[in-house]
């Protein structure tokens, strides 16, 4: 089976023509880079210095969104920013998936489960492959699925996937770094595919939980309109910005994905990661543009929290250790706070959500509880006695001074 993939990359089996016109307008949408280049971005000079949180309702040209109706437009503008200076831009190209099964299914006596082994083959002339593990629930489905990037580091624990499939999902884990190596100057992968896109490694990440979604979405057994993405660390800021471009994904749940991912560069405590450490240590994960706001944070035209507002009005849950100090616990916390208003101001802030626990930098089985009862209360109405909007750090101070508009 081919699925080809149009524009930015969404589902356009002939059988499923219909929904595919319809996915790929609302995604196109969402991550087509937008005109100017990113070398023809400003340095930052140009931008004012801001020392709180940046206001997402205001348009780059000074007026401010007055309804939700006007949140598109500005949303773009948040989209050519992030994707300029931050991540680079995706590549546009058409691109086919092939998926080809390359054991038997395996059945797991214990769960009931069935685990399928596939190979995607993807990008120009197939140049770039992944291996994905699919294991489905019992019973006849469709099945939501959480989608997860971080096979690199092994396989979920066999006590988290077993819980997930207690719950009615599907788990699909697939290596990132297949997609495009977690290493400067290393050959291979898909950066090097498309010269014209000027795009980091965690940008590429993204493009690749895309097209396993690509694939995902085709079979039976899925649930297309519950779709989970998540992941940890490094992993848990592709899954970020894998969720705030693809509307496809109903839930986006960074873990523990700190400076990159949900953590601020304006709310940074001591001893955190910021951007002047992981542009030195990772320059690939980010557009070569991203290193000239070092020692400049307050002209960075965004910040974190309007990362997350994209995902708006989908879902998005954050999981994090409250012992991960590197992670920046109280910038997550503030980069929530900023986007819970983009939230609230389109009648979603009950999507949005945190959940901090005792702990290290790791996705353990308390963060896949909280992803399953967030999931469960979003999809299928279920009650949970999980806060999800406790502030773990309810003595910091509020980071912005703006509120959401008050139109309709």
């Amino acid at each position: 089976m081919n699925i080809t993939i149009l524009g930015p990359g969404f589902l356009c089996a002939a059988a499923m023509a219909t929904a595919c016109f319809a996915l790929a307008r609302s995604a196109q949408a969402a991550s087509e880079p937008a005109q100017p280049s990113a070398a023809q971005l400003p340095g930052p000079e140009v931008y004012p210095s801001v020392k709180d949180l940046p206001d997402p309702f205001l348009f780059k040209d000074g007026t401010r969104v007055k309804t939700p109706q006007d949140w598109p437009r500005r949303r773009a503008e948040l989209v050519e920013l992030i994707l300029g200076y931050e991540y680079g831009r995706l590549p546009t190209a058409a691109t086919t998936v092939n998926p080809e099964e390359i054991l038997p299914a395996k059945k797991d006596d214990a769960t009931g489960a069935t685990e399928h082994a596939v190979v995607l083959t993807m990008g120009p002339d197939a140049k770039v492959s992944t291996h994905l593990f699919v294991t489905v629930p019992p019973g006849a489905g469709p099945f939501p699925v959480i989608v997860k990037g971080d096979v690199t580091w092994g396989r979920i624990k066999p006590d988290i996937a077993a819980e997930i499939i207690k719950h009615g999902y599907i788990l699909a884990e697939f290596d990132r770094t297949e997609i495009a190596p977690d290493k400067k100057d290393a050959p291979g992968g898909v950066r090097p595919l498309y010269p014209d896109a000027d795009w980091g490694t965690l940008a590429a990440w993204a493009w690749g939980y895309q097209r396993v979604i690509d694939y995902l979405v085709t079979r039976p057994d899925v649930d297309a309109k519950k779709v989970v993405v998540t992941g940890h660390s490094r992993g848990g800021k592709a899954a970020l910005l894998a969720g705030a471009l693809d509307e496809r994904v109903a839930l986006t749940v960074p873990n523990g994905s700190g400076c990159g991912g949900c953590g601020c560069y304006r709310v940074q405590p001591p001893k955190t990661e910021d951007i002047a450490a992981i542009t030195t240590h990772f320059p690939y994960w980010f557009s070569a543009r991203f290193p000239e706001f070092v020692g400049h944070v307050d002209q960075l035209p965004f910040d974190q929290h309007e990362v997350r507002a994209l995902v708006a009005p989908r879902a998005l849950l954050t999981t994090d250790g409250l012992g991960d100090i590197w992670a920046n616990g109280p910038g997550t916390q503030a980069s929530y706070q900023g986007a819970r208003e983009v939230f609230k101001f389109l009648g979603a802030q009950d999507k949005i959500g945190i959940h901090y626990r005792q702990g290290k930098h790791e996705q353990n089985a308390e963060d896949f509880a909280a992803l399953l009862a967030f999931a469960d209360h979003l999809f299928f109405n279920k009650a949970s006695d999980v806060p999800f909007d406790k502030l773990p750090f309810p003595d910091e101070p509020k980071a912005f001074s703006w509120v959401a508009p008050e139109g309709k």
